[in-house]
């Protein structure tokens, strides 16, 4: 969405393909990344965590919505269908920039 900076949308895309080496690449090395109230701390943790996180389940993922709050900081909502408890979920992802990289991003449910 072009209301999100290019490399929210880039990484997005990378997510949403589970490309995490292409999405750890947009991260700074000191990233933060919480989801669901678990903290992942540093590219490799959060390289990890996006690599694995959720592969035990079948799912799609589309985005669905998007605004940027201010120049570091911008929101995309994320539905989620598949085998997982619920088989629906929609997420926010908060992302904060530094330095045209992602420094922070927090998963979660969409209010």
């Amino acid at each position: 969405m072009t209301q999100l900076p290019t490399i929210v949308s880039d990484f997005l895309a990378a997510h949403i393909a589970r490309d995490a080496d292409t999405a750890s690449k947009l991260l700074t090395e000191d990233v933060v990344a919480v989801d669901q109230g678990e903290t992942f701390r540093g590219r490799d943790q959060v390289h990890a965590f996006l690599r694995d996180a959720g592969s035990e389940f079948e799912y799609t993922t589309e985005q669905i919505g998007a605004h940027r709050i201010d120049d570091t900081h911008s929101v995309a909502t994320v539905r989620l269908e598949g085998t997982f408890p619920g088989g629906v979920a929609e997420l926010d992802y908060r992302f904060t920039l530094r330095d045209d990289l992602i420094a922070e991003i927090v998963i979660a449910n969409h209010v």
